[in-house]
């Protein structure tokens, strides 16, 4: 991984978390507890900050960013799926961002919501706690159910455990 410190501000990192070697992490960044970063991963804090809440996966590729002096919020326990982009946007706790989907400024998504692959949640959209959103742009196609809760509480915990093991296990071969 690379750290950088820009304008005075450097990543905060919990050492509980794991980010892959080829992730970037760049200024007012704060990332928390047990979080897997994946390779690939930009979280920019350049001139906005970004803060990643404790047992949050942010896969491969991922990108983050925000506005100058505003914020793009992760909560807890959050899955953001491989090549997803989140742009000056809170997604609240236990949200699941589908891969390749696109989140973009001033969005909120919602406690438990969960957006489906490929998905553009548009500039200042709000989605509603516990709801599935698809398409692009998204709109609603149901509620998250007890079985989907129940499927993205068992990914979440797979992601949490691989923090673990690659901080204790990961050797490099060059």
């Amino acid at each position: 991984m690379t750290i950088y410190e820009i304008n005075g501000k450097k990543p905060i990192i919990d050492p509980s978390s794991w980010i892959a070697k080829s992730a970037d992490i760049i200024g007012n960044v704060i990332i928390g507890k047990n979080c897997y970063i994946g390779w690939g991963a930009v979280i920019r804090g350049d001139y906005g900050t970004i803060i990643i809440g404790d047992g949050t996966a942010i896969e491969e590729n991922v990108t983050i960013h925000a506005r100058p002096g505003q914020e793009a919020i992760i909560g807890k326990e959050v899955t953001v799926g491989h090549n997803a982009m989140i742009h000056n946007a809170t997604i609240h706790d236990y949200a699941v961002i589908g891969m390749n989907s696109t989140i973009t400024d001033y969005a909120e998504i919602g406690e438990w919501a969960i957006i489906a692959e490929h998905s553009l949640i548009k500039r200042k959209q709000i989605v509603p706690p516990y709801k599935i959103y698809a398409g692009v742009p998204a709109i609603e196609k149901g509620d998250v159910l007890h079985r989907h809760k129940e499927e993205w509480t068992a990914a979440k915990k797979i992601y949490q455990a691989l923090a673990i093991k690659y901080k204790q296990e990961v050797v490099v071969v060059e």
